[in-house]
């Protein structure tokens, strides 16, 4: 039996979980609403509410598992990528707490987390798959051949997918965080009201620095002629761009998916939790029958359930690491 506690600090969530055996036993999230008034993570602030929220979340943790702390046999984290001073916070709790009660300390990147989200629960994906992992700071497409053998297949050039719906936001005047919200209001709207470009990028990447300035500059010229153009439309922008944005993510998708010879898709990453693209990657998937694997909405943001359950593959191989390990800002899923 193994039991790893996971630790999740890349950005503004702080969050714990327990995993015993493969099975999460709890996953405690604390957000930080400071940063809705500057209309983006401050990361100074970030790692100042880390500090306060670490110790309770992890208390809490361990409480709603139904376990004591000497019952922990590994301590996970995430090492990288993401902000550096709200992984220190992250990291050296990780390296305090394996070090009092002398249990192995086991590194996690960030980003092949996401995808091992769907191993927490079934149905579960065989290998290899294709995972398009979509957030704020990342947008690619990665091939997995096992649970740490991951190849990158494509990847933005520029700005991520996540990016673009939060500027598109800010924009429109929604407030932070505004991905969430464009998805809200483009369940009332007409995705074929107005039409943005799909970028032409070769192989398998993405761009979205292109679409985000043709966004803000249909904005501007349509605001110059009616003051009130953005209340009027609002649902019917929101719904364009979100399908804009779902077909440029899942065109290439598909197309990668072809050209490797793979059933077998998965979603992960904040931008996942998007319903438009829940609903287009089940659509798609069924045109091209695949099978699609998309994971619970709890699981699609920032969360320590899927930094344990790595844990967990990496504690059944042995893969630990020691006290002089440090945090990554930049660190390829590869």
């Amino acid at each position: 039996m193994a039991t790893i506690l996971g630790i999740e600090s890349t950005c503004d969530e702080t969050s714990a979980s327990i995993c015993i055996d493969g099975r999460i036993h709890s996953n405690i999230i604390a957000n930080q609403a400071v940063h809705g008034k500057y209309g983006g993570v401050v990361p100074e602030l970030a790692s100042r509410v880390h500090q306060q929220n670490i110790i309770p979340t992890v208390e809490q943790c361990i409480i709603d598992a139904k376990i004591h702390k000497n019952d922990i046999d590994a301590v996970a984290f995430s090492r990288g990528p993401g902000l550096l001073g709200s992984l220190l916070v992250g990291t050296s709790f990780a390296k305090a707490f394996a070090l009092a009660k002398n249990i192995p300390l086991i590194e996690v990147n960030h980003m092949q987390a996401h995808i091992l989200a769907h191993f927490i629960d079934d149905p579960k994906p065989e290998f290899p798959f294709l995972c398009l992992t979509v957030s704020g700071g990342h947008t690619q497409i990665v091939k997995v051949n096992d649970y740490f053998d991951m190849e990158l297949v494509g990847q933005t050039l520029d700005d991520a997918a996540g990016e673009a719906f939060d500027k598109t936001a800010k924009i429109l005047n929604l407030p932070y965080p505004g991905g969430p919200l464009i998805d809200r209001y483009a369940q009332n709207g007409n995705p074929r009201k107005f039409r943005f470009p799909e970028p032409q990028i070769p192989d398998f990447n993405f761009s979205f620095s292109g679409l985000k300035t043709s966004i803000l500059y249909f904005i501007q010229r349509n605001t110059a002629e009616n003051s009130s153009f953005i209340e009027e439309n609002l649902a019917d922008i929101c719904a364009s761009v979100q399908d804009r944005i779902v077909t440029i993510l899942l065109n290439k998708l598909e197309s990668a998916a072809k050209t490797l010879n793979i059933k077998n898709i998965a979603i992960a990453g904040g931008v996942s939790a998007n319903s438009g693209l829940r609903k287009s990657l089940q659509e798609t998937g069924d045109k091209n029958k695949w099978k699609t694997f998309i994971p619970k909405f709890e699981y699609c943001t920032d969360n320590a359930a899927m930094i344990s359950i790595a844990g967990y593959y990496k504690y059944l191989q042995k893969d630990f690491t020691n006290q002089d390990v440090a945090p990554l800002t930049r660190w390829s899923v590869e």
